[in-house]
C-alpha cells in the first residue's frame, strides 16, 4: 500500500471482498477492485463475475473494430450494476493514454474505445480485464458499508486482479487474509 493510501484512509488500489452474509445478490461472493475512492465517493469493478450476454469478438464487431491475428480474445466481466452498457478496461501500467486513470504505478483504468482497438490490434496492455458497468458508492457510503461489516479489504495483486481463474477468486482473496468464510461473523467488532 502506498503512503498516500495509508495516510488518507482511502482504498483506491485495494480489493474489497464481500462478507459471506452479503445480502445483495449483485455483490454476494464478489471481489471488487477499487479504482477510485475519495470523500466524494468510490468506484470499483467486480473482478470475479463474467458478463455472459456478449463476447469480445461480438463487441469488436459492434464497434466496427477488425481484430488482428495477434488479438487475444478476452472475457467480458460484469463490472457492477451502474451504467451496465459502459465499458471499462482495467489494465497493467504499461499502457497509458491521456484518458487513462492511473490508479497506482501498476494499474490503470481506461474507458475509451481506443484501448479496445489497441487490444484488438495486439498492441494493448500486457494484462487487462474488460468490464461492463461498475460498482459505485456515494460520499461516505463505502466507509459505512465497511463499518457495517459488509466488506473486507486486502492489497491487490496481479494474480487476483488479472488471473483467468474466476471460479475460486473470492475464496483465494479470503485466503490472503487467512480467513475461513465459515468462521467469519456478521457482527462487526467495535472497541
Amino acid at each position: 500500500m502506498s503512503k498516500t493510501l495509508q495516510s488518507n484512509g482511502y482504498l483506491a488500489g485495494q480489493m474489497l471482498i464481500a462478507m459471506p452474509q452479503m445480502q445483495d445478490p449483485r455483490f454476494a461472493r464478489t471481489v471488487v477492485y477499487v479504482c477510485a475512492h475519495s470523500a466524494e465517493g468510490a468506484m470499483g469493478l467486480v473482478i470475479n463475475r463474467l458478463f455472459d450476454a456478449l463476447s469480445f469478438p461480438d463487441l469488436l464487431k459492434q464497434l466496427d473494430i477488425v481484430p488482428s491475428t495477434d488479438c487475444e480474445p478476452i472475457r467480458i466481466h460484469f463490472g457492477g450494476p451502474v451504467e451496465s452498457g459502459r465499458g471499462f478496461v482495467l489494465h497493467s501500467g504499461d499502457y497509458c493514454q491521456d484518458s487513462t486513470l492511473m490508479v497506482d504505478e501498476h494499474v490503470g483504468l481506461t474507458a475509451t474505445v481506443d484501448v479496445l482497438r489497441a487490444i484488438a490490434e495486439g498492441r494493448g496492455p500486457r494484462q487487462s480485464l474488460l468490464a461492463l458497468g461498475y460498482a459505485g458508492w456515494s460520499a461516505g457510503q463505502l466507509d459505512e458499508e465497511i463499518l457495517d461489516n459488509a466488506w473486507l479489504s486486502i492489497p491487490a495483486d496481479d494474480d487476483l486482479l488479472f488471473g483467468a481463474s474466476l471460479e475460486f477468486k473470492w475464496e483465494r482473496a479470503l485466503a490472503k487474509l487467512g480467513a475461513d468464510p465459515l468462521l467469519l461473523s456478521a457482527e462487526a467488532g467495535h472497541a
